[in-house]
């Protein structure tokens, strides 16, 4: 009896690693990179990796605090976390497969002689353990499958992080762009309005003409109409904003009034192209290119029988204490012919390996995309720092034109139309300098989720099987 338990308890170890010749090497795609992208600027402090982390580069610490809080509350993020939980388990139900498996059951029978003889009692007990060798590795593969999935599920997770942080902060600078354009429409409005009443007195003493009082009127509405929509705007962002926490709408969780900083986050030069290496969604998708290889082994492994074993221990008895006084054990084994229904296994090999193969070309196209949204966002980042500077000195010159034409008028020697235009000049101006600032912001985020994150800091992620 101890030798039949010991028997098959030791089954698992004997046959264990058997179906490792299938396991196929997993080779990451050829794809054709540069070594590094070009960008102007220095090398800055060492700044974390982390989510919460890259928004302190910025400066702002209502920014920080809002981004760390959004990271705690989303549900967005709280749901990819309850997915990883589920892949996790699958991974483990996909282990569990390879375990022998027990079982018992103990039941009792209650029989009345009708001979008048009285009552008998009966007891039965016993432990029942099945297990399918894994010869060719078919389980262990889908095991690495299911474990895969679990990884690339995580990595899903922090791709929904970064995502998350990134909207966090372009909502909270449009807020901020929306609050420089009320301002301005503002400012614009209440000059507007000096305008049209200077307008008006000049007419009563026969110094303006109609034409002049209807285009002061028209500049007026046109600076009323755009309060009101940029008003709307900002609403409109607030309410975004708001539901990112968790909350209905209804609720400020923000209200920047200005878009300048004194210095923007400095991107070093020469990023290496490994850094894409840290974006969660090209993790991802080779940790499921590695899920599909460990599929398509399977697939292959199910072209050779399988070997399964089933063992039993019991006992009966009249007394349910002495129910082992009695044992019994057995054993018995299976073999399984899957290549009888060849036919179906071919196609199911086909599929997974059309599957596995189709995985490679999206993952080549989209580690290109990604290299393009990075080049691109570098290549933006400059003409946006150039294009201020010419757009700061630009607003500077057009309040002095402003300004001259307005004391033409004034003095007599200048017409109105030009002062008029003059000033919509100056407001071009002053909305073209805020719009490249809020563009600058967003590039910003832009490039560093194409990033994966900081560039400051880069950490080469090691690869290996999951663990």
């Amino acid at each position: 009896m101890r030798n039949m338990v010991i028997y098959i308890c030791l089954i698992p170890f004997l046959l264990s690693g058997c179906g490792s010749f299938l396991q196929t090497e997993y080779i990451p795609p050829e794809v054709t990179i540069p070594k590094s992208w070009n960008s102007t600027g220095n090398s800055t402090s060492e700044i974390s990796l982390s989510a919460a982390k890259w928004a302190e580069s910025f400066e702002d610490a209502s920014l920080t605090k809002l981004v760390k809080l959004v990271l705690e509350r989303n549900n967005d993020l709280a749901a990819a976390g309850f997915r990883v939980r589920q892949a996790q388990l699958q991974a483990g139900l996909a282990y569990n497969d390879m375990l022998p498996q027990l079982s018992g059951a103990v039941g009792g029978v209650n029989t009345k002689y009708f001979d008048k003889s009285g009552f008998a009692n009966s007891y039965v007990g016993g432990f029942n353990i099945s297990y399918e060798a894994d010869l060719w590795g078919k389980l262990s593969r889908t095991r690495d499958a299911a474990m895969w999935e679990a990884v690339a599920s995580n990595e899903d997770r922090m791709s929904t992080a970064l995502s998350l942080v990134g909207t966090t902060m372009k909502l909270y600078w449009s807020i901020a762009y929306s609050n420089v354009r009320i301002d301005l429409c503002r400012s614009n409005i209440q000059s507007s309005e000096k305008t049209l009443k200077r307008i008006l007195a000049q007419q009563r003493y026969g110094s303006a003409s109609k034409l002049e009082v209807n285009k002061a009127k028209q500049e007026l509405t046109i600076q009323q109409a755009k309060y009101y929509s940029y008003m709307q705007k900002r609403q409109e962002n607030i309410s975004s904003l708001t539901i990112l926490f968790d909350l209905p709408p209804g609720k400020i969780m923000a209200d920047p009034k200005n878009l300048i900083r004194s210095t923007l986050p400095v991107i070093p030069a020469g990023l290496p192209v490994e850094l894409l290496s840290r974006r969660p969604d090209l993790r991802a998708a080779e940790s499921r290119l590695r899920k599909l290889l460990a599929n398509t082994d399977a697939a292959k492994a199910s072209f050779y029988p399988t070997l399964s074993l089933t063992g039993s221990l019991g006992g009966s008895s009249a007394e349910l204490a002495n129910m082992l006084d009695n044992p019994f054990a057995a054993l018995a084994s299976g073999i399984a012919f899957p290549f009888l229904n060849l036919y179906k296994l071919e196609l199911n090999l086909d599929q997974s390996t059309a599957e596995y193969d189709e995985a490679v070309v999206s993952f080549k196209q989209t580690l290109y995309e990604a290299m393009k949204e990075v080049g691109d966002s570098l290549s933006n980042r400059k003409n946006l720092a150039d294009k201020c500077k010419y757009l700061m000195e630009n607003l500077e010159a057009a309040r002095k034109v402003e300004n001259i034409y307005e004391v033409r008028y004034r003095s007599g020697s200048g017409t109105f139309k030009d002062w008029m235009d003059a000033q919509d000049t100056r407001r071009t101006a002053e909305e073209s300098l805020a719009e490249n600032v809020y563009a600058q912001l967003l590039n910003y985020v832009n490039l560093y989720q194409a990033l994966g994150g900081n560039p400051d800091q880069y950490n080469p992620v090691k690869k290996g099987n999951p663990a």
